[in-house]
C-alpha cells in the first residue's frame, strides 16, 4: 500500500480526534442525542466539533483525488508527498482552529484545497 494510501486512511480517522476533544470534559456526555449535546458545548469544545464537521466534509474530495492520482499515473513521489502536506496541513487547520485563529485558518484551509486539486491533476 502506498504512503497516499495510508494517508486516505488517516484523513479518515482525524475527526474523530477533533470528536474525542469536542465530548472531553465540560458537561456530561449525552449519548441519546449525541448531536444535540456537541451543538450546545462551548469555547474550544464547540470548536473541535467544527473541526470534526469540516473534516468530514474535506475527506471525500481528498480521498477521490488520491484515488484520482493513482488511477491517472502521477507519480508517486509526487502523491505521497501532496498526500502527506493535506495530513499536515489538516492538523495545523485544526489546532488553529481549536485556538480560535480564523485568518490564519482560513489560509491554512486554502492550502489544503490546493493540495486536493494538486492531487487530481497530477496526473495530467
Amino acid at each position: 500500500m502506498t504512503i497516499g494510501y495510508w494517508c486516505v486512511l488517516v484523513a479518515a480517522l482525524l475527526p474523530y480526534v477533533f470528536t474525542g476533544l469536542a465530548k472531553a470534559g465540560g458537561r456530561r456526555y449525552n449519548n441519546y442525542s449525541p448531536r444535540e449535546f456537541l451543538e450546545k458545548q462551548e469555547g474550544y469544545r464547540k470548536r473541535a466539533h467544527w473541526v470534526q464537521l469540516n473534516s468530514f466534509e474535506a475527506f471525500p474530495a481528498f480521498a477521490a483525488a488520491v484515488i484520482i492520482a493513482h488511477l491517472s499515473g502521477g507519480a508517486q513521489e509526487r502523491i505521497d508527498i501532496l498526500a502527506m502536506a493535506f495530513i499536515a496541513i489538516r492538523v495545523v487547520y485544526g489546532i488553529l482552529y481549536l485556538s480560535n485563529q480564523a485568518s490564519l485558518r482560513s489560509l491554512v484551509w486554502m492550502a489544503g484545497v490546493g493540495c486536493t486539486v494538486a492531487l487530481f491533476v497530477s496526473g495530467v
